[in-house]
């Protein structure tokens, strides 16, 4: 996995990595992002999070 993990993404940038990433509010709110190229979703609602943190790459490199 590159350095990903340690970025935060926001709402609207393209996703560099498919995988799960994870809202950055700290309460633990998932999203499934299984497409490289797509774009991040708006955080949910009522959620204090700016963007999301990759937490799992869907095909991490060996």
């Amino acid at each position: 996995m590159s350095d990903d993990s340690d970025k935060v993404f926001h709402p609207g940038e393209i996703v560099p990595t498919s995988g799960i990433y994870e809202c950055d509010c700290g309460q633990s709110h998932r999203y499934s992002t299984d497409v490289k190229g797509h774009r991040f979703p708006p955080v949910q609602d009522g959620c204090t999070g700016s963007g999301w943190t990759l937490k799992a790459a869907s095909h991490p490199n060996p």
